[in-house]
């Protein structure tokens, strides 16, 4: 947007719209607040992200790194880098699903370990619940899942013989 102010093109309806043909998605309001500096003879200001909400924050964290988008997956370690709270639950939640996908409780009382010294209040009191049903855990990590079919899971074929 500087290069084109500074070639003479100042109508903030123009640039959106040479934007929106680059792939630009925004409205054009932020184009229009984005350029209002320049016609006051400042600087453009530097683009400002939005910081996730905590729902996507948490998102961002349980959502398995190859099923993110690309733009997710360069924020999250931006987040991740200046919330050192936030980087040990992605890590304890991480490895928590290596231990899913992998159906291996093998590394579970390292994890437990290392879930109750994280420092943070939730994952403590969950590695105490875990703990009492370690067994339990263990198991339905190590026990491969089957979807249900939809004739097992349908109201009626479990009313049959009611």
């Amino acid at each position: 947007m500087q290069q084109r102010w500074d070639e003479g093109q100042h109508s903030a309806k123009i640039l959106h719209e040479e934007l929106q043909a680059k792939g630009y998605l925004g409205h054009y309001q932020r184009v229009k607040m984005a350029v209002a500096p320049l016609g006051r003879g400042l600087p453009l200001d530097e683009p400002r992200e939005r910081p996730p909400s905590p729902r996507e924050a948490a998102r961002w964290i349980t959502t398995h790194p190859h099923r993110r988008n690309l733009h997710i997956n360069d924020r999250l370690p931006r987040l991740l880098e200046h919330c050192p709270e936030l980087r040990r639950t992605h890590d304890l939640v991480r490895r928590f699903t290596a231990m899913l996908d992998n159906h291996d409780a093998t590394p579970l009382p390292d994890w437990l370990d290392d879930l109750a010294g994280s420092g943070l209040a939730p994952p403590v009191g969950l590695a105490g619940a875990f703990r009492e049903d370690r067994h339990a855990v263990a198991q339905g990590i190590s026990t491969p899942t089957t979807p249900l079919s939809t004739k097992a899971a349908s109201p009626t074929s479990s009313c049959k013989n009611v």
